[in-house]
């Protein structure tokens, strides 16, 4: 399946991402905290639309067969500790502001992230990943990493999330409908790092089992 004319409009949207941070550097670099080897951004929790889990696993296929054992390997423990994580928060179910405030505060270690944390796909990374050290503002709420020195109180400009997210969405349906799948409201489905580069990416888009796969 050849995607490249989608996966070019969602590199526009990540090319957004790193504009935002660009200038967000230039007028407030003294507040930015990101640094090479820093992997807070790394240990968040938080999903892909189908779009972005394409274009992940697009460019996982192409590491070396060593790194992508050792990767798919992390991805296991990854899947693991998410589960447990998705069990902790089932009590706030019917309650998304309390879900998505439990998910905030946990921490699983990203299986791209080597042990020199340095990301192995990095110009890849999703737009999550792009704009994690400056504001965001996510349903009207400004959210910003943790070592940050944005302080509390100040107007900021933020860089708005819901807006690509309404655009990944989109991209994610006509992902689908091309594909050949009938169940397009999976563009609104999430989709965790270790799965979207540990499942083929037919079975994301058709349904299929979630599998983590081997790596020959």
């Amino acid at each position: 399946m050849d995607f490249n004319h989608l996966f070019e409009k969602y590199e526009l949207l990540a090319d957004r991402a790193d504009r935002a941070f660009s200038r967000m550097g230039k007028e407030y670099g003294n507040r930015i905290k990101c640094e090479i080897h820093c992997s807070e951004c790394c240990h968040a929790v938080f999903g892909l639309f189908i779009i972005e889990a394409a274009y992940l696993n697009q460019h996982f296929s192409q590491l070396h067969r060593k790194q992508r054992r050792e990767v798919i390997s992390r991805a296991k423990k990854s899947d693991k500790e998410l589960s447990k994580i998705e069990e902790r928060l089932n009590s706030y179910e019917d309650d998304p502001q309390m879900r998505l405030l439990g998910l905030s505060k946990e921490r699983v270690r990203c299986p791209l992230l080597d042990q020199k944390d340095e990301c192995l796909l990095y110009p890849s990374r999703p737009i999550t990943c792009r704009v994690y050290g400056i504001p965001t503002a996510i349903h009207g709420k400004g959210h910003v990493c943790g070592k940050a020195a944005f302080k509390e109180g100040e107007t900021y400009p933020a860089f708005d999330l819901d807006s690509i997210y309404r655009e990944l969405y989109h991209l994610s349906k006509v992902l689908l409908v091309q594909a050949g799948g009938e169940e397009i409201e999976r563009a609104s489905l999430l989709i965790s790092v270790s799965r979207a580069i540990s499942t083929p990416v037919r079975d994301i888009m058709t349904g299929g089992d979630f599998d983590l796969r081997e790596v020959d």
